[in-house]
């Protein structure tokens, strides 16, 4: 089992990568929409790839996704300083230790998951 220090800095380092992830994300879409703001090209027909409007939607998928992981970060490290990190939120068993390993935020055993 890994001592809750080592939980709290993986936690941490997750953390600061899905914040970095997101700010480039953000840059990403502002970029976007600030190209195509004095534009008058006609993106819905545009027989060269991907439209604009595809782009700014893939790009907010994932801006909601990074934002989604942060929350999961957050919760687990909330449950890592109320001390039942590592415990299933449904059973109450513990959630075992290469679950943890793989999926850090998990919340459940892989029985109730």
């Amino acid at each position: 089992m890994t001592r809750p220090g080592d939980t709290a800095d993986r936690l941490d380092t997750e953390a600061t990568a899905a914040r970095a992830l997101l700010d480039g994300l953000r840059r990403d879409f502002t970029g976007i929409v600030d190209a195509s703001a004095n534009s008058n090209a006609d993106d819905e027909h545009d027989p060269e790839g991907s439209t604009i409007a595809f782009e700014r939607s893939q790009v907010t998928a994932m801006i909601d996704q990074a934002e989604r992981r942060l929350r999961e970060i957050a919760a687990a490290r909330a449950r890592l300083d109320a001390g039942t990190y590592g415990l299933c939120e449904v059973c109450g068993e513990p959630i075992a230790a290469a679950r943890l390993e793989a999926r850090p935020t998990a919340r459940t055993c892989v029985a109730c998951s």
